[in-house]
């Protein structure tokens, strides 16, 4: 009798495994990229937003008078200058553009999987502005401020966003399996 208890419970318990059609538990850790992915790509973000900041700050060359602006620049260490129309529209024109620049780093920054192959480009463009930011500092016998500051933060922007600009590729954000 002993042995047929047995052989009902192992039949039952075959049926019962087999017939089970719930889903499996979910996983209460799931497998998770590995941290250092996350932290670089952190990191660029962090660099592409001081790139956006360092460029955007233009805009107020956009919208200040010309009284406002020529004592910022010789505050920046320009030489006082008399008022001229193309001066002001170059003004204008450069601090546009450099927003624009600003701008772009700033979408780069928000979404770097969706642009990653701007990123090299943008890290590129950098590195070459601080190199011609350089030279021509050099060249000019410029004082360190701002003179260092700006190649500073072109080289080591640059650099670090050229660098860092793998991490934003849709094969570095995947889960290892």
């Amino acid at each position: 009798m002993k042995s047929r208890v047995v052989e009902k419970w192992q039949i039952v318990h075959l049926l019962n495994s087999h017939m089970d059609t719930r889903p499996p538990p979910p996983n209460r850790y799931p497998q998770r990229a590995p941290a250092g992915q996350f932290q670089h790509l952190g990191l660029l973000r962090l660099f592409l937003g001081l790139a956006a900041l360092t460029w955007g700050i233009a805009v107020v060359g956009v919208f200040i008078s010309w009284s406002v602006a020529t004592q910022a620049l010789e505050g920046l260490g320009a030489q006082p200058n008399v008022y001229d129309r193309m001066l002001e529209y170059w003004l204008r024109m450069a601090a546009g553009a450099f927003t624009l620049i600003g701008f772009w780093y700033l979408v780069l920054m928000i979404w770097p999987q969706k642009f990653h192959a701007a990123i090299r480009w943008f890290g590129g463009f950098m590195l070459v502005e601080g190199v011609i930011l350089l030279v021509h500092g050099l060249r000019l016998a410029l004082p360190p401020f701002p003179f260092y500051g700006d190649v500073s933060a072109c080289c080591i922007g640059g650099g670090a966003i050229l660098h860092l600009s793998r991490y934003a590729t849709p094969e570095h954000q995947r889960i290892p399996k």
